[in-house]
């Protein structure tokens, strides 16, 4: 077992810094820390607790769920309904991960994530960046160093030890599920000795991973960031930001123990966690640009994207984990009016009406997505529909001029309506658009929040 060093110098650094001095490394240190801290717990959930209900499979191996997200799942917060996923938790300690993926058959849409600790966005695989062609990729942590094999079509190299894959196959119907389990039964991942039929390298040394929850995090979040930054080695645009977490005890594999610090030390780092929250809920307001209700938000990226901007990162975290990067997905989000009132399906019914031929500019499909406002989690609902999405349209009701008219209710609008109906919490009400492969000629919405389509206002019914 890896065992995180003994930690005997947190009260003396902390003692080294004033309480003001405390809190603004705690407050700085919170916002670069929270997606990290947020992936970790994810991770716990997926690949480390098989007594969580929230358990995929261990590290290297593939989960493929035969089923799109409903209200029951609950790890990530503003999941997708559209694609079943696969996930794939990679550990390349020892040697680096080949992905295989088969022939996609157009115009399915699929696409391969690849996120870090960091949760940077550092490569794709799917139809718009490799095509739907079959092929092996390989991916590689930061210290990796070999030749690419014959037979790689392109190799991925992760700035930390333990990057996330995200499979999405495009779901066009409920009875189209068949056909999108056999292409994930196509999904491989296999360490790189295995690809090349050689004997394994040494496994690299076992980890005790800290167990973490919603009621840990709140106490323990400094120890759960110096846990997981041992397996991120530091990049220049993080020297300066880890030389101040240092001050204060906390680093790659240093156990933070809160407890131990004097009451006017610990106020000083609840009021610096409690103020960065602030800033970064405060971040998620100005991530993009408002339009009709909307916010157009630039969606994630890889570390060039973020450019050491932690608050943003955060934001983006926080407003709904491993978002794709813009040219993949982009993602309009709405919690209110034009005119800022909150959406509350307690109070009011929507409508978004998209005018004839100006439905969202796709080279893959769109979705319209509902989540309850205070939670950002899919909704039980009587009709089990969480989204509305463009593979629906064939079976949806047109107006007389042509456009299309979305119904946001709690309520059924009537039967000669609910092929149109989304159904809306009896609470607040937080929507994501998704334009997956949006298109790059106008009409287009990108760059996000500038381009020459924009998604429709939302309406309240009086």
């Amino acid at each position: 077992m890896v065992l995180l060093a003994p930690f005997a110098f947190t009260l003396a650094h902390a003692a080294d810094t004033t309480p003001a001095e405390t809190k603004a490394i705690a407050e700085e240190g919170y916002i670069y820390g929270l997606p990290i801290v947020m992936n970790y717990a994810i991770m716990y959930d997926y690949a480390v607790d098989k007594n969580s209900s929230q358990f995929k499979a261990p590290f290297n191996r593939i989960d493929n769920l035969h089923h799109v997200a409903t209200y029951k799942d609950t790890a990530i917060i503003s999941p997708n309904s559209d694609t079943p996923y696969s996930m794939l938790f990679m550990d390349l300690r020892s040697e680096p991960i080949v992905l295989s993926v088969p022939a996609v058959e157009k115009p399915r849409y699929y696409t391969v994530q690849l996120i870090d600790g960091n949760t940077y966005n550092f490569g794709y695989i799917g139809s718009r960046s490799t095509g739907n062609e079959a092929g092996d990729f390989m991916v590689v942590g930061p210290d990796w160093k070999g030749a690419t094999p014959p037979g790689i079509k392109k190799v991925f190299r992760s700035r930390t030890q333990l990057p996330f894959a995200v499979f999405r196959t495009q779901l066009f119907n409920a009875a189209d599920m068949p056909n999108v389990v056999e292409i994930q039964s196509g999904y491989k991942a296999q360490p790189l000795s295995a690809y090349l039929k050689q004997p394994a390298p040494p496994a690299a040394p076992a980890i005790d991973f800290p167990k973490i929850n919603k009621d840990l995090v709140k106490t323990d979040f400094f120890k759960y960031l110096g846990f997981v930054l041992q397996f991120a080695p530091a990049t220049p645009d993080e020297v300066a930001i880890r030389a101040k977490l240092a001050r204060i005890g906390i680093g790659a594999g240093k156990d933070f123990n809160f407890q131990d610090l004097s009451v006017e030390q610990k106020t000083a780092v609840v009021q610096g966690m409690q103020a960065g929250h602030a800033k970064v809920e405060s971040g998620i307001k100005n991530l993009g640009t408002k339009i009709n209700g909307w916010n157009i938000v630039g969606a994630g990226g890889d570390s060039a994207f973020y450019n050491g901007n932690w608050l943003k990162r955060a934001a983006v975290a926080q407003a709904g984990i491993y978002a794709n990067d813009a040219e993949e997905a982009t993602y309009p989000l709405a919690n209110t009016l034009s005119d800022g009132e909150p959406l509350d399906g307690s109070k009011h019914n929507y409508t978004i009406t998209f005018p004839a031929g100006q439905l969202p500019p796709v080279n893959a499909f769109w979705s319209v997505t509902m989540y309850d406002g205070k939670s950002q989690l899919l909704i039980k609902n009587p009709i089990n529909r969480y989204l509305i999405n463009s593979p629906m349209l064939p079976n949806m009701k047109k107006n007389p001029d042509g456009s299309l008219t979305l119904y946001i209710q709690k309520d059924s609008p009537g039967a000669d309506k609910e092929s149109n109906w989304l159904p809306a919490p009896n609470d607040l009400i937080y929507m994501v658009m998704r334009l997956y492969w949006p298109r790059t000629q106008a009409p287009s919405i990108l760059p996000p929040g500038n381009g020459t389509w924009s998604p429709p206002q939302i309406v309240k019914v009086t």
